[in-house]
């Protein structure tokens, strides 16, 4: 409707023109200012930058989650496939158990808050996992202890606004993260690419101090878990280990649902089931 108002203007003034009753330079200042009313009312259905980090950092939580995964881990040398099972609890409480193959079988890993403990059966130990560990490797794989357990927030952990990169495209929002000062990050910066009709994540790219790319998530096959329409696929790519990549993927998943304290604590990391 608003576009058939503004091409009926459109006539009118074209009219005017040829009656001579509007000079040319007035018709020149109107047709400079159709395209920018028509822009700045596209850019009204552009969320607010916080709004969208809120809602990807919220993806896969929610108030609670429970899920069943796989993580498939590929290096040149060799591949192998964990079955686990994910519980979360707001944006604080996360427990994993693997639940297959049966070499790993009841290794878990409990983060409540800012600490972060791993099981492992094996030993029959529970270790509790320094802050200087948390970028290293979980389990062998390309993704790392804090983004397993998401110990750092986009959300509070980050500065973040806006941007257009060089190569964008008109059907992803991009949104620059660069950690605050006072937050245990190494990464220099992350460029996030979200699809601009529904906001879903398409890429992440994670940045040394440097500006040097170290590696690329992407999300792929996109499916309906209850209310929630997300990704059932990340991939992530290290950027300086070639041929290495790890795949998660959401078998099943269910949302806001009722999760007992019970399975947030310590004493559970040791039971097998």
């Amino acid at each position: 409707m608003k576009a058939e108002r503004m091409t009926k203007k459109m006539a009118k003034f074209r009219d005017k023109i040829q009656n001579g009753s509007l000079g040319l330079k007035v018709w020149c200042l109107f047709l400079l200012a159709v395209p920018f009313c028509l822009f700045v009312q596209a850019d009204e259905h552009v969320p607010d930058v916080e709004t969208l980090v809120k809602k990807i950092d919220q993806l896969y939580r929610s108030e609670s989650s429970h899920a069943n995964m796989e993580m498939h881990i590929v290096t040149p040398h060799w591949e192998r496939t964990l079955a686990m099972t994910v519980w979360t609890q707001g944006m604080s409480k996360t427990f994993i158990r693997i639940t297959a193959p049966k070499k790993e079988q009841g290794v878990a890993t409990l983060r409540i808050g800012n600490e972060m403990w791993n099981y492992l059966p094996k030993t029959n130990k529970t270790m509790k996992i320094p802050p200087s560990m948390m970028m290293g490797s979980w389990m062998g794989s390309d993704f790392t202890n804090d983004d397993l357990v998401r110990e750092s927030s986009m959300l509070d952990d980050y500065t973040y606004q806006y941007v257009t990169p060089k190569d964008a495209s008109p059907e992803h929002l991009y949104i620059q993260l660069v950690p605050k000062e006072d937050s245990p990050i190494v990464w220099g910066k992350i460029v996030a690419a979200v699809q601009s009709d529904d906001y879903i994540p398409v890429w992440q790219r994670f940045y040394d101090e440097k500006g040097n790319l170290m590696r690329v998530m992407n999300f792929k096959e996109i499916k309906t878990f209850g209310d929630k329409i997300a990704p059932s696929l990340i991939e992530m790519i290290p950027q300086n280990k070639e041929g290495h990549k790890t795949v998660f993927r959401w078998l099943n998943a269910t949302f806001d649902s009722d999760i007992d304290d019970k399975i947030f604590t310590r004493r559970n990391l040791q039971r097998r089931r």
